[in-house]
């Protein structure tokens, strides 16, 4: 199973993470700021994986730090479930962009093993 928990705990946050990347949309997200806590529900419905995240931060002075370090924990799970990446090989889109209203958006991204 493509999967791993990881915990941070710095001056500022207390974060853990659980990801399976081949789940089916579950998990719950609490980082107590709504529009973060919306957005990883959405990758987690549309990734289709299993996604579960506990953040604790000093909300009362920023968001910032909650965001970023569970941005860093995020990327530590996901390369440890990726494992060694054995039998990945390179995809690519040509263009992959979204729209809203007056706002564009594009990601490029690999996670294979071909450097």
């Amino acid at each position: 199973m493509r999967s791993a928990i990881v915990e941070r705990n710095t001056k500022e946050t207390r974060i853990k993470l659980s990801l399976n990347l081949d789940g089916s949309g579950e998990g719950t997200i609490d980082t107590g700021i709504g529009f973060f806590d919306h957005m990883l529900e959405l990758l987690k419905k549309h990734a289709l994986i299993d996604l579960t995240v506990k953040a604790d931060g000093d909300l009362r002075v920023d968001y910032h730090h909650t965001v970023e370090d569970t941005g860093l924990v995020f990327g530590q799970a996901l390369n440890t479930a990726l494992g060694d990446r054995k039998g990945s090989r390179p995809f690519r889109w040509t263009r992959r962009s979204a729209r809203r209203r007056s706002t564009w958006a594009g990601v490029r991204s690999s996670l294979c093993s071909v450097r």
